[in-house]
């Protein structure tokens, strides 16, 4: 479904990424791991679009999305939810969900309802300002919100940094369940190996923006951890 080939990512004239490869298939759960400033961020920019340069190969479906614009690979079916989530703090619940129904192709401008059954909190808040909610209940809405555009792929920026524990086990959950049950590939950036050990089907560990390791969940041992991921 998604395939990157020798991927090199620029902020101004600088290489973030330098070199990386991996692949995705349909339904798959890929994990992305380092420790902080190694790049992980970059690489879900880069797939969006939205580093200043990027060179390499980028596929989608086949199709060489390097040249597509953010929105373009949005309405193909690539659903991010950035790191600070990004909400907008003066719209209302419903409003930003229904933001992201405008990435969709089949022109409905509907809320699913299974969102609700993931997060009820946000049909009680529904009238009330993205901004007026705490962390948590906007991080769940910056999810709901990237669902609306009913996407084939789900990429996450450390979504559970700095949630409140209560709702942590909440995300965690819903992400899995749309993995598992609904069949939405994930690409995940995580701190939370335990987490990454369950969820993911593999992984890719990034250091000083290449590649250093990559392989199935059960290769993601304690010593890999220590070697990339401890300080």
């Amino acid at each position: 479904m998604l395939h990157a080939e020798n991927l090199f990512s620029y902020y101004g004239k600088s290489p973030i990424l330098q070199d990386v490869s991996f692949s995705l298939k349909a339904g798959e759960f890929l994990s992305v791991l380092g420790r902080n400033g190694v790049g992980k961020t970059t690489l879900l920019k880069t797939i969006m679009g939205l580093t200043d340069r990027c060179e390499g190969r980028l596929e989608f479906d086949g199709a060489d999305i390097s040249g597509r614009s953010t929105p373009e690979r949005a309405r193909l079916g690539i659903g991010y939810i950035p790191q600070g989530r990004e909400i907008i703090p003066r719209f209302t619940v419903e409003e930003n969900i229904i933001m992201g129904c405008y990435a969709r192709t089949d022109g409905k401008r509907e809320i699913p309802d299974y969102l609700f059954e993931m997060f009820p909190i946000l049909r009680e808040f529904l009238t009330r300002r993205g901004g007026d909610l705490s962390g948590g209940q906007q991080q769940q809405l910056a999810i709901a919100r990237a669902l609306a555009m009913d996407p084939k792929i789900l990429i996450l920026d450390e979504p559970t940094e700095g949630i409140q524990p209560n709702i942590v086990r909440q995300i965690e959950d819903a992400i899995v369940h749309l993995n598992r049950e609904r069949g939405l590939a994930v690409i995940l950036v995580e701190q939370n190996i335990p987490f990454a050990r369950k969820a993911s089907d593999r992984f890719v560990v990034l250091d000083k923006g290449a590649v250093a390791m990559a392989g199935h969940k059960d290769e993601l041992t304690d010593a890999v951890v220590e070697k990339h991921m401890t300080f």
